[in-house]
């Protein structure tokens, strides 16, 4: 198990579409936190360490990645996110830093399960085999429309759009409709904010729910 002891440190995930804001986000709460006197660690999925990016590179920008099936798109996430559990995430919490991570297993359910219509079981057993019990404490999914999240994506992009980024508008409706619907089967941890706001207020309430959910 990656976790042999309950961690002192905390894991913070930041999902949503594309475009709508994660890590711009991600960056301003790890500042707010270490002015707060506390150690944070940033990091992203699929990524996170040497072997992660190498995965990360085959699933968006490999020239044959249009041609990957839904199952291999899985495992490959799921991969990553062994890897960067055991060598990154796990450590850090243990040592009792705030780990704050751009996607996490929620994506997977949400793109993978919902999006991609592969069984929910299955894909519920591989993210849980892949992150042992280093489940997050909390989660905020920045939610925007999809014809906002597809403008942004076109706002921003200065080469070619990945492969992530050339799925089309049905495509994006199901991955919001998959957040919406995992937000409401996990209030406890989940915490969707309105991602059409603008950044400072979108700052302002995520640092109101870290700071209700972590007690910093």
């Amino acid at each position: 198990m990656p976790l042999k002891t309950k961690p002192t440190g905390k894991l913070i995930s930041f999902e949503g579409s594309e475009g709508s804001g994660k890590s711009t986000q991600m960056a301003r709460l790890a500042s707010r936190l270490q002015a707060a006197g506390r150690s944070v660690l940033t990091t992203r999925e699929p990524g996170g360490t040497e072997i992660g990016e190498q995965v990360r590179n085959i699933l968006v920008h490999n020239l044959k990645g249009d041609e990957m099936c839904h199952e291999t798109e899985l495992l490959l996430f799921a991969a990553s996110r062994a890897q960067h559990v055991r060598e990154l995430i796990a450590p850090n919490l243990t040592k009792g830093v705030i780990v704050l991570c751009d996607r996490y297993l929620d994506s997977s359910t949400v793109y993978q399960g919902f999006a991609r219509n592969l069984a929910a079981d299955p894909v519920s057993q591989i993210n849980r085999f892949a992150v042992g019990n280093a489940m997050p404490d909390l989660t905020f999914i920045l939610d925007v429309p999809t014809k906002v999240s597809l403008a942004r994506i076109k706002q921003r992009a200065s080469d070619l759009p990945d492969r992530m980024e050339r799925e089309n508008i049905e495509f994006y409706e199901k991955v919001r409709a998959g957040y919406l619907l995992l937000a409401k089967s996990l209030p406890s941890r989940v915490v969707v904010i309105d991602g059409t706001q603008s950044e400072e207020a979108v700052a302002k309430k995520i640092w109101a729910e870290t700071q209700k959910a972590l007690k910093v």
